[in-house]
């Protein structure tokens, strides 16, 4: 049955939409929410990840929100990356770990560096923007 304004909904099985992947890594929703509360606006740049760096680290007295923060910040770091920098996307490793890829390769775990980010604020947010931007 073909009805033509649903266009061809026929997808591969295992076909993955890296513009929606990026979209829904980019959503960091508890981040937002923590930084809004700051006064630091989150506009997908490497100016906000600065600003992050500034924010006084309250979350890590509630040991149920660092994780999940950690975690946002990966993925806002991420986002921020594939935004900026070209030829940087999206890239799930097999074990549905998101990940950056560079074009020349390079593959970095940004939520990792999120959760090292959100425990101890180091190594910085911009930090790692700049070491990933330049490679």
């Amino acid at each position: 049955m073909k009805i033509p304004f649903l266009g061809n909904r026929h997808v591969k099985p295992g076909a993955r939409d890296p513009e929606g992947i990026a979209e829904l890594l980019a959503e960091c929703e508890l981040l937002r929410s923590q930084a809004s509360r700051e006064g630091v606006q989150l506009d997908d740049t490497a100016a906000s990840l600065e600003a992050l760096d500034q924010l006084v680290p309250r979350w890590r007295d509630d040991a149920e929100v660092l994780p999940w923060l950690g975690n946002d910040a990966g993925l806002y770091l991420g986002t921020v990356i594939v935004r900026t920098v070209p030829g940087a996307s999206w890239d799930l490793r097999p074990d549905g770990q998101p990940v950056i890829r560079l074009a020349s390769g390079r593959e970095f775990d940004v939520v990792g560096s999120g959760h090292e980010w959100a425990s101890s604020g180091a190594p910085e947010l911009s930090q790692l923007y700049a070491e990933v931007a330049e490679a």
